[in-house]
């Protein structure tokens, strides 16, 4: 259990308000199947495009050949495969998984403690927000199509790998500033032990998702672990 007394909670996403088991086998394979498709029906979309030239720098290919979709499909399906977490990948994902989730095709998995939660911290005063390696569209969708319902009222805001990388301490007292809360009054809460350590150098408080089928968090600090967002008493 976690007595919290600051202001702000930070949250990741994979593992920490959603199983692993739902991005991998539900989000990741439903932009694989489409992701072909996807890049022919907006080849003359500038933003696809461009995109797509740095997805293939991601994938130390040649930039030039944005326009042919079956090299950049193949680039985007092999960072897939790799879980690279590059940022025009996930602005493209992003764009993929609005079809579905506008559709109904998708529907967010959350564990069952998460909306309760959610309500309480914002009904309490919290500044609550995400912060993922999933683009912030994407992180919009997700939580505004959830088996719950609309869950976006709850959150105040989001940040992705366009403001820094997860595991790079400088990343949270970015984020920080910007919800203009001192690091120490903001408990990042996430699965991944690096992510843990870097937030905690940055001087905020930490909690570790302990949710089924994580894995080992690994991490060079301790950080109190919790099972539940009910473990967290504000």
């Amino acid at each position: 259990m976690i007595l919290f007394d600051g202001r702000g909670i930070l949250l990741d996403v994979e593992g920490t308000t959603s199983s692993i088991s739902f991005v991998y086998e539900v989000l990741f394979e439903h932009a694989k199947r489409h992701m072909a498709s996807f890049l022919e029906a907006h080849a003359a979309d500038p933003l696809v495009r461009e995109q797509s030239r740095l997805l293939l720098l991601d994938a130390a290919a040649d930039p030039a050949a944005a326009d042919d979709i079956a090299r950049v499909t193949l680039a985007a399906l092999d960072l897939i495969r790799r879980d690279v977490k590059s940022t025009p990948l996930k602005a493209i994902q992003g764009m993929i998984w609005r079809r579905g989730f506008e559709s109904g095709e998708l529907v967010s998995h959350v564990f069952d403690d998460v909306p309760p939660a959610l309500a309480q911290w914002a009904d309490s005063g919290f500044d609550v927000r995400i912060y993922s390696s999933g683009s912030i569209e994407a992180q919009r969708l997700f939580f505004g199509h959830t088996s719950f319902g609309d869950l976006t009222p709850q959150i105040r805001g989001h940040y992705d790998t366009t403001t820094g990388p997860k595991r790079e301490p400088g990343s949270y007292s970015l984020i920080a500033a910007d919800m203009g809360i001192e690091p120490r009054q903001i408990l990042f809460v996430s699965d991944i032990g690096a992510e843990l350590d870097a937030a905690r150098q940055a001087g905020m408080a930490t909690a570790l998702a302990v949710r089924p089928g994580n894995r080992d968090a690994g991490g060079l600090f301790e950080h109190e672990p919790i099972a539940s967002f009910s473990e967290i008493v504000v």
